[in-house]
């Protein structure tokens, strides 16, 4: 009897070797990655930054299309060093396949998504498949597209620094890699570096054992473009934020133009130390909206013309009407809706919409939950969620844990009963002081003081209320709820 398939990361690794073959995937694959889905990322662990560059390099469209095809959406490919891969794999085999690339390397190492004039690409990448000219523009994020063309065509004012933010799926990736293809084909004269966060920070810990942070400096700093994308990813490395202040400055020292990409504000990343934010924040900050609903449709319009069918304007309204979340659930949602045409013979329909994404759309307006708010309140202080369940009375938990109970009153139905269960079997008495003791803070609009690893912290509550609300998308400052139940209430 065959063995079950338990997980989609196991689909997608027989997708990927019915897609490559059964010998590159058992040489490249089978016991030389990780896949794992994360935040609807599929990271991909590899045992050292030699081997998983060229797997990046030869097989990431085939990881692409595979983990786009069990996911019914696309689907972005990270690839990171994985210290446990390497320490499993026998030594044989990794010199199998140091052996196999030095033999094959030749000019396919040269065809990097580099900089101009056949520089050292600062990582092994696959092909950037963001462009401008594939980008809606609509009212929610017309202020980052024209910043990302004034990038490109450097008319930006000054030593330009642009931070985008917003949820995940709503642009910042495509708009960072369309930066770099455009500045690859209308200027190559112009030096250009796209990283992530988690590669940035991969490269300086090698370059940092092997001894070559000379040259990890000179890749990242020498550049008229640095794109950073995810920088939330370094928040928590001391050593990796304090590099890349020192690479920030350097560029910007130099009147060259540093972009960069994150799923929150500068201020709502926790452990970002002050003095980058600070730098941050003297640039342009920009937040990309959900889409309205006729960038939605416009959007939807221009996907079905790259996939040669035919699909009404009724059923693009159904679809664009019904998810508003992000981008990338849009288009994934059109994707199910093609393939179920696909697999029935049937002509796309309103009725055949409604049938194929029925299950799909009556999931999809999730409400706020606590564990949202834990999570988003931790990571602004720089704790873990778990943190706010224990009975520890550090200022800075215990300042967390009031901010998280607030909101959790604040924007939920439930009770103070209720909030105590979930944020760990506490006595409700707990969350109706904290409600008490945060409301008073709010109208007074008073000054609030904790401790994180860059040192001592001083915000204005109504600032720390007004960017988490804006974090967990749930409105502006509202005036604030009374908390004066008795204290049975429930």
């Amino acid at each position: 009897m065959p063995a079950q398939i338990d997980t989609i990361e196991e689909r997608i690794r027989i997708r990927i070797e019915e897609i490559v073959g059964a010998q590159r995937y058992k040489v490249w694959f089978k016991n030389s990655t990780k896949l794992e889905i994360c935040d609807g990322v599929l990271k991909v662990g590899v045992p050292n930054l030699f081997i998983g560059g060229w797997i990046e390099d030869h097989f990431a469209d085939a990881v692409g299309e595979a983990a786009e095809a069990i996911l019914e959406r696309p689907t972005r490919v990270a690839f990171h060093v994985d210290p446990m891969l390497f320490r499993s794999l026998r030594k044989s085999q990794l010199n199998s396949q140091a052996a196999f690339i030095e033999r094959h390397a030749g000019r396919s190492q040269r065809d990097h998504r580099d900089g101009p004039n056949g520089q050292e690409p600062a990582l092994p990448t696959r092909k950037l498949r963001g462009k401008l000219d594939d980008f809606v523009v609509g009212p929610n994020n017309r202020l980052a597209y024209s910043l990302a063309k004034n990038v490109v065509d450097g008319t930006m004012l000054g030593a330009g620094t642009v931070f985008y933010y917003s949820a995940c799926g709503l642009g910042k990736t495509h708009l960072l890699q369309g930066i770099a293809n455009a500045l690859a084909e209308t200027r190559p004269e112009k030096k250009w570096v796209y990283v992530s966060g988690e590669d940035f920070t991969n490269q300086f810990l090698f370059a940092l054992r092997e001894r070559k942070l000379d040259a990890f400096r000179h890749r990242f700093r020498d550049v008229d473009v640095l794109l950073l994308d995810d920088i939330q990813f370094i928040a928590n490395k001391k050593a990796t934020q304090e590099e890349f202040f020192h690479t920030f400055n350097a560029i910007n020292g130099a009147s060259k133009q540093v972009v960069l990409a994150s799923d929150a504000h500068p201020k709502m990343i926790g452990d970002l130390s002050d003095s980058l934010v600070n730098r941050i924040l003297a640039g342009m900050v920009v937040r990309i909206e959900r889409p309205d609903r006729e960038t939605r449709c416009e959007i939807l319009r221009r996907r079905v013309k790259r996939t040669q069918h035919r699909v009404p304007e009724p059923v693009i309204e159904y679809i664009a009407e019904r998810i508003q979340a992000n981008v990338r659930e849009l288009e994934g949602c059109l994707l199910k809706l093609l393939a179920y045409a696909a697999l029935t013979n049937a002509p796309i329909t309103l009725d055949l919409a409604r049938q194929a994404l029925d299950e799909h759309l009556t999931q999809t307006d999730k409400l706020l939950t606590v564990s949202d708010i834990e999570q988003s309140v931790a990571a602004y202080f720089g704790i873990l969620p778990t943190d706010l369940h224990t009975s520890r009375k550090s200022r800075t938990i215990a300042l967390a844990r009031n901010v998280a109970m607030y909101l959790a009153r604040k924007h939920t139905n439930l009770s103070f009963p209720e909030i105590a269960r979930l944020m760990g079997n506490k006595n409700h008495t707990t969350v109706l002081l904290a409600c008490r003791r945060i409301t008073g803070h709010v109208e007074q609009n008073a000054d609030v003081s904790w401790q994180t690893a860059a040192g001592p912290v001083t915000r204005p509550v109504n600032e720390i209320i007004t960017l988490q609300e804006e974090q967990l998308r749930v409105g502006g400052m509202e005036a604030a709820p009374s908390f004066s139940a008795p204290v049975g209430a429930m």
